[in-house]
């Protein structure tokens, strides 16, 4: 069971994504270059906000992690400074496994951020505690018991209380990938194209000034500090897609085949959905906020359910829109002959629910409405062939 989000958003002039040079980020698709937004900067944007808003446990995506979120915790419950530091490199050794990703001159700094999840830190924190404590050699301990346990680490975090969100809820939607044996790895259940202009790439290099306040009035004229930046506007196509069965099993810890069986899990996971959407409606990159306020709400959203492979709407806009007269309704009616010409193709095997300021009719078999009944009967369809 897929859920398909399509949103269509318009921002004036912003610079949303901006490349190593400070420049928008572009892809030629079909008949001409757009400006792009990378699903890096989009999901990034949305786990903020959705870490905000759900009451399901948070990841630590850090290079600190077994410094600041284990030392430190094991230290402040008791564990003298020297040992903890030695038992915590052990522990960094073991877990990661590659020498590769640690930093030779800073025992417990990984050269590349890794996503953990809180239960994953409590069981850390308790077992150098443990091993502490243990009154033999404690470094020996502390291999020995990572060793046995990694086969069983799922379930030691769910008898520690850590319902089985290991990497919190960002590894439950967007996945982590490890190549530790101890640590689980998840696949993402929430996948996210890069947005892009449904017309060609229109942008201009913004040149701005600043004034010195304190400058006397004798002295030369001209500006303090002089700059430019490359701002554009245009009406993006997104497109994100959740593996409904995965995303329980991520939330659960269940196999996936047995998704519709866990009731709690389906329940956290309409709350996910619910967020999310909500999210990918509503939430901006966040690139020069204070010089260009990108703040913009998607003005129309397709929700689509349905067991058929997805696929994409991008190619509605394969060939490039012209930039005058109603846009965003030109993009509407687009992304319906679209449809219509893929349910011609294929058939119909999509629920679609939509929500947007234009007409509802252009997206052929589409329920319309507000955005928040058009949430609740995806989900209700999605869920309700459980």
């Amino acid at each position: 069971m897929f859920l398909q989000i399509h949103t269509l958003t318009s921002y004036p002039a912003s610079l949303l994504n901006r490349d190593d040079a400070g420049l928008a980020k572009r892809i030629p698709f079909g008949n001409a270059e757009r400006t792009r937004v990378s699903s890096q900067c989009l999901k990034r944007h949305w786990r903020q906000s959705l870490t905000e808003t759900l009451e399901l446990p948070a990841g630590i995506r850090s290079r600190h992690f077994f410094d600041r979120e284990v030392r430190r915790r094991v230290v402040a419950d008791g564990v003298d400074s020297e040992p903890a530091q030695k038992l915590t490199e052990e522990l960094v050794m073991t877990v990661m496994q590659s020498k590769e990703a640690l930093d030779k001159d800073r025992p417990l700094f990984l050269k590349q951020p890794v996503l953990f999840g809180k239960p994953e830190a409590d069981y850390f924190v308790s077992l150098i505690k443990e091993c502490a404590s243990s009154g033999e050699n404690p470094g020996e301990v502390l291999k020995s018991r990572l060793k046995a346990e990694k086969n069983n680490f799922r379930a030691l975090l769910q008898a520690a209380g850590g319902d089985d969100l290991m990497a919190g809820i960002e590894g439950a939607m967007f996945g982590r990938f490890v190549t530790s044996d101890v640590l689980a790895r998840s696949d993402a259940a929430v996948h996210v194209a890069h947005a892009f202009t449904v017309h060609p790439l229109d942008n201009e290099v913004d040149y701005f000034t600043v004034v010195d306040d304190l400058k006397d009035p004798g002295e030369d004229a001209g500006a303090a500090h002089a700059g430019d930046m490359e701002l554009g506007a245009g009406l993006f196509y997104n497109y994100v897609v959740v593996d409904i069965p995965l995303l329980v099993s991520n939330l659960s810890g269940c196999e996936r085949k047995d998704w519709a069986e866990h009731a709690e899990a389906i329940s956290d996971a309409r709350d996910v959905l619910r967020g999310l959407i909500q999210a990918v409606a509503t939430v901006s990159p966040g690139a020069k906020l204070g010089a260009t306020a990108p703040y913009a709400r998607a003005e129309c959203v397709l929700v689509e359910s349905s067991r058929a492979q997805p696929r994409t709407l991008a190619n509605a806009y394969l060939s490039s829109l012209h930039q005058r007269g109603d846009v965003m309704q030109s993009a509407v009616e687009r992304m319906g002959t679209h449809l219509d010409q893929l349910d011609g193709m294929y058939g119909r095997d999509e629920h679609r629910f939509v929500a947007t300021t234009r007409d509802p009719e252009a997206i052929p078999g589409a329920k319309g409405g507000p955005l928040k009944d058009a949430v609740e009967a995806a989900l209700d369809a999605a869920f309700g062939e459980a």
